[in-house]
């Protein structure tokens, strides 16, 4: 049967709608408070530690964000911990949710095609981590500013702002991953253990199995520099398929100006170069283009599974 008129009519008032229930959800709420709270306590801990070296540090205003003082982590390691976990919250019941409730069929029964209402569930997901994350990021510049009185330059702020922007995709991975696993299973709780599972699988248990597979592939000590070279190159390759590596080597290399490579560098490649030198925000950004594209296109694909999964699914009063 052909489809009447644009399978994207209802877009927007099912972003609004959604939108409006996640600000307003007591879930959301905690979770907002949750990392507001340890984002207070990371830059905190940041801004004691970075005192001392405020007439130092050209790039202070970076190291608010990397910056960590036992035993407080990071700002950074905060985001990398909570992203996931409040992506997850706002993905996991998306459509298992209206299937519970009996409400899917009652919503689809209006001039509102399955398109409209799964892209509007996650772009008012989307459009809530990023109010989220804004809010988050002009706190945290707000307190460097009134606390150590360091005015950032305009490529810090660029800096900053390509942070922010990585933050959003990588938290949008894992909320494309929710919304798959709510499609796939009727349970709510199925799909959000589920997602809890993949995240601590990458989280914990990835790096591991990489290196074992790395060791079984090619053996790192063998003696040959070109095996020892592949070893290398077969371990990175295998450890960027995990979101929390790319999300990590986007930020190294965004919030570390001095950084220059991402993978093994050859002496050859170091002819000429001023160690200790830092690269402009372009050259930073250039750096960490695949690593950013990665995390787009894994967004994409896992929305674009949940897509098709639910287009073929049946749907019941």
């Amino acid at each position: 049967m052909r489809r009447e008129g644009s399978p994207w009519t209802g877009l927007w008032a099912v972003v609004m709608k959604e939108l409006a229930d996640h600000l307003s959800s007591v879930r959301m709420q905690l979770l907002e408070g949750l990392i507001f709270l340890t984002a207070l306590g990371a830059t905190y801990g940041a801004v004691r530690q970075l005192k001392a070296s405020v007439a130092e540090d050209p790039y202070l205003y970076l190291k608010l964000f990397t910056t960590a003082q036992d035993p407080l982590p990071s700002f950074v390691a905060f985001l990398g911990f909570f992203l996931p976990l409040a992506a997850i919250a706002l993905g996991f019941d998306s459509i298992n949710g209206e299937h519970n409730r009996h409400t899917l069929s009652r919503v689809l029964s209006q001039p509102i095609y399955r398109d409209a209402l799964l892209l509007g569930k996650f772009l008012a997901a989307m459009f809530t981590l990023g109010v989220s994350l804004l809010a988050l990021w002009l706190l945290v510049t707000g307190m460097g500013l009134l606390v150590l009185g360091v005015v950032p330059g305009v490529e810090e702020v660029a800096r900053g702002l390509l942070f922010l922007l990585t933050a959003w995709a990588y938290a949008g991975i894992w909320l494309a991953l929710a919304i798959a696993l709510s499609v796939i299973f009727r349970q709510t709780a199925t799909s959000a253990l589920a997602a809890i599972a993949v995240w601590l699988f990458f989280a914990i248990f990835w790096d591991m199995v990489v290196q074992v597979i790395s060791a079984a592939a090619v053996p790192a000590y063998s003696g040959s520099p070109s095996e020892t070279l592949a070893h290398i190159r077969l371990s990175l390759f295998l450890s960027r398929l995990s979101p929390n590596t790319l999300f990590a080597e986007i930020v190294l290399a965004l919030l570390n100006p001095a950084v220059r490579s991402l993978g093994p560098i050859f002496i050859t490649q170091l002819e000429g170069a001023v160690l200790g030198t830092p690269l402009p925000v372009g050259q930073s950004l250039l750096l960490a283009w695949p690593q950013f594209t990665g995390l787009v296109a894994g967004l994409l694909l896992l929305f674009a599974g949940s897509y098709v999964l639910f287009q073929r699914q049946e749907v019941r009063a």
